[in-house]
């Protein structure tokens, strides 16, 4: 897929298995609904462990970074619904990233995502950011894959939420997300070894700590006349 916009958020959590059904019908069924109701909120994507774990990822794509700080979505974030309230607490190592869009290839939307969170040395992102955008562009090419993209986090200046507190304090943030959207499980998972291993990418990240799972589709929802 090419992301829709010049913003998103990405995250990343755990569900208890007894909580996965209580928490996807409420994630189907109320909260992407109400999150594309959100001025400038575009398209939401949720994507589930491709091996199976307990694992989510989700992406919303927005139009502008400025939607961010909208009145319209900090409403949201500060009157949490009912069956929010009750679920939040069941989101486990809550990463969630404010980003900008630095780089987007591809078009429509895979079955798989290879995300990767990575940070540059200090002086090397240029640099890192030139290897990427490379890589995104010939990754979109081949066979098994369909895009990939770069996002970066921007934290906006704000005070914690109402979710956040539910969520029990501050969330946790990666640096450099990067992206890689395939048809086949094969292409993306070899693509994930190799740019962790590739000896440009270990230069320019010093080889520091790089996390990156597997995810497979499990809903999407699109604003009407998004693009």
């Amino acid at each position: 897929m090419a992301m829709l916009g010049k913003a998103a958020i990405a995250m990343w959590w755990d569900i208890a298995p007894a909580w996965r059904a209580e928490f996807e019908d409420w994630h189907t069924h109320e909260h992407f609904p109400e999150r594309m109701g959100v001025p400038g909120f575009l398209r939401g994507t949720r994507w589930t462990s491709a091996q199976g774990g307990e694992g989510f990822f989700v992406l919303y794509e927005l139009e502008a970074y400025e939607t961010l700080v909208s009145p319209g979505y900090l409403q949201r974030l500060n009157a949490p619904t009912p069956w929010s309230t009750k679920l939040m607490p069941q989101h486990r190592n809550m990463i969630r990233s404010q980003c900008r869009v630095v780089e987007s290839v591809g078009g429509g939307l895979a079955r798989y995502a290879l995300t990767i969170r990575l940070s540059p040395l200090p002086g090397s992102e240029e640099a890192l950011r030139a290897y990427l955008k490379a890589h995104a562009a010939a990754a979109a090419a081949q066979p098994g894959l369909s895009g990939a993209h770069l996002i970066v986090t921007d934290t906006p200046a704000m005070n914690a939420t109402t979710e956040q507190k539910i969520r029990g304090g501050k969330d946790r943030a990666a640096d450099w997300i990067y992206v890689v959207n395939g048809y086949a499980i094969n292409a993306v998972t070899a693509c994930d070894g190799d740019i962790l291993n590739s000896a440009q990418m270990r230069a320019m990240t010093g080889g520091g700590p790089a996390w990156s799972d597997v995810y497979c589709l499990s809903h999407t929802l699109e604003r009407a006349g998004a693009r």
